[in-house]
């Protein structure tokens, strides 16, 4: 919010801002405005390539809403500024990271592993129920995201200044006499926004999020180790996948200890959004490498019913 005007910048053309004028805030406002527009370009030249040599209709008009999503991302983020709105910088945040998984789903999808997996992987019976575990694991990290970017858009600075406990808490009083003590305490130590009782309670609905989708991604990992094995790639994935939520969970905490410092916030939300993506290609590609077990049985019971099946997802391809 250091530009207060746009599509220009403090009066000039975006392309045309003086980098004498680059300082402080402005220098990341002005280039946050830049790298969008780099990635608007791109995902221009990705619809367009897909739509031209792309034979998959459905992959085709992936690259539309794409494209269509980073114009609407765009948008959002030049309203966030003109109408100073902070809802809409929660869905400017929550679109970011949904256009991020479709980006990375599209170079899954046009990948050569995607289009040879069936000549060369045999398909396994989902027993374990992996894939309904990696599509939750993966839905409750978007609420988390969704959660985070609200909470950063009250511009209140930290609610609960204190972790693993809640002003001194295991769950911290709300009533109006002691967020009233709470804010007299955060304006005699930095002079920070007041706080309200909601936004303690979100985060702390954040921090006992963070502790489901940690036991969730677990137990996926533990899941996928115990199904497939631990060399299989599914496994390894998973492993990776709880060893970013590790990483989270520790930045989440040291952000608070850091007392919201810039880098390590930042890096907070990297990491989150990270973790949303590979949660996401590991629900794509269970989809893709492991065979419902209702479905299974079926094509035990009835082969020719199976024989029906197997045709019609060829032709679907």
């Amino acid at each position: 919010m250091t530009v207060p005007d746009w599509p220009t910048s403090y009066g000039y053309n975006m392309f045309a801002f003086p980098i004498s004028k680059w300082v402080g805030g402005i220098f990341w406002e002005h280039l946050h405005r830049l790298a969008a527009t780099v990635v608007g370009f791109l995902t221009s030249i990705l619809a367009i390539w897909l739509w031209v040599k792309e034979s998959r209709r459905w992959l085709r008009w992936l690259g539309v809403i794409a494209w269509c999503a980073v114009v609407l991302q765009g948008v959002l983020g030049g309203l966030r500024v003109v109408l100073y709105k902070n809802e809409i910088g929660i869905f400017h945040a929550a679109l970011a990271q949904a256009f991020f998984v479709l980006v990375c789903a599209i170079a899954l999808f046009t990948s050569q592993w995607w289009n040879e997996v069936n000549s060369k992987i045999t398909a396994e019976v989902d027993r374990g129920g992996l894939r309904r575990l990696f599509l939750f694991g993966t839905c409750l990290i978007f609420v988390q995201l969704v959660i985070g970017a609200t909470m950063r858009h009250q511009h209140a600075g930290l609610a609960i200044p204190d972790f693993p406990l809640a002003y001194h808490k295991v769950w911290p009083a709300m009533d109006a006499a002691s967020v009233a003590s709470y804010n007299q305490q955060r304006e005699e130590v930095n002079a920070v926004n007041p706080i309200t009782a909601f936004q303690i309670c979100l985060q702390m609905v954040h921090r006992i999020l963070a502790v489901l989708i940690f036991a969730a991604v677990a137990f996926s990992a533990w899941s996928a180790r115990r199904q497939v094995g631990s060399g299989n790639r599914l496994s390894k994935l998973a492993l990776g996948w709880l060893g970013l939520i590790f990483v989270q969970i520790f930045l989440g905490a040291y952000t608070i200890w850091s007392n919201k410092a810039a880098d390590v916030a930042t890096t907070h939300v990297l990491v989150g959004a990270l973790s949303l993506m590979t949660g996401a290609m590991l629900t794509i590609v269970s989809f893709r490498l492991l065979i419902p077990a209702r479905a299974a049985t079926k094509t035990v019971v009835e082969p020719a019913g199976s024989a029906f099946v197997s045709s019609k997802a060829a032709s679907a391809k």
